[in-house]
């Protein structure tokens, strides 16, 4: 059984931590360790963390000297990481119990080596309120004007992660960059649809900030992919369509 590194970044999520890390203890899978990489300064939160900690050998924390943000975060425990395979989990989402039994198997299965899967949308009340289907995504072309893949679903092999293929320093949409630079390099994200987390919307968090992803959104088109102005710009009106629609 391989082991499944699970990196976690922390960031302010006291109210939720606490049943994350318990939707990856109960997993069906056993062979994982936890990263979590605290990105907060609250001494009184990392007390809590530590706590956390005591629960369960497999648990480690990684604390930043300074705040660096979600993705450069998870940069750090992949760098720090032991496991064959990464899985993203963020602080307020969690996982249904047969989650990496499920995904390792089908990725194994069909010798895939990054996969995403299906998930629900509920709100701080723990309602459902949307869903949202994987579907593969086998070129680039097939992904830039909406990103469709909850980051807390994937699953890949550590392997395919350096430098050049990295999350972005930015406050959202990092996530949405190593998934081009994935598609860039000919590496086929598929989706295993079996609807196996829940992902927490939160009317504080960056991801909620509509100005914050426009700014993020762009720089994604202009500053990752190398897009011109024009090209930036048509893009992310293309990907503010989609995410209205959705």
């Amino acid at each position: 059984m391989d082991l499944v590194s699970v990196i976690i970044p922390y960031y302010k999520k006291r109210n939720f931590i606490s049943e994350t890390i318990e939707s990856v203890l109960k997993q069906s899978y056993k062979n994982f360790e936890i990263l979590i990489i605290y990105d907060d300064n609250s001494d009184t939160d990392f007390s809590f963390i530590k706590e956390i900690k005591k629960k369960d050998s497999r648990i480690a924390i990684i604390k930043n000297i300074n705040k660096l943000g979600a993705g450069i975060s998870r940069n750090i425990g992949i760098s720090k990481s032991k496991g064959s395979y990464i899985a993203f989990l963020d602080a307020d989402d969690t996982w249904h119990i047969d989650k990496l039994d499920k995904q390792i198997n089908f990725m194994k299965k069909h010798n895939y080596s990054v996969t995403h899967t299906s998930y629900s949308i509920i709100n701080e009340n723990k309602d459902v309120i949307d869903k949202r289907i994987a579907r593969d995504f086998l070129k680039i072309e097939d992904l830039l004007k909406s990103c469709d893949i909850g980051t807390s679903t994937v699953v890949l092999q550590k392997n395919l992660l350096n430098k050049e293929i990295a999350f972005a320093s930015l406050a959202t949409k990092e996530d949405f960059v190593l998934w081009l630079r994935l598609l860039k390099k000919d590496i086929k994200i598929y989706a295993l649809n079996e609807n196996l987390a829940l992902w927490t919307k939160s009317k504080y968090s960056l991801s909620s900030s509509t100005l914050q992803k426009l700014i993020d959104g762009f720089k994604v088109y202009n500053k990752y992919m190398k897009f011109n102005f024009v090209k930036s710009l048509y893009y992310l009106i293309c990907l503010s369509i989609n995410f209205l629609k959705k």
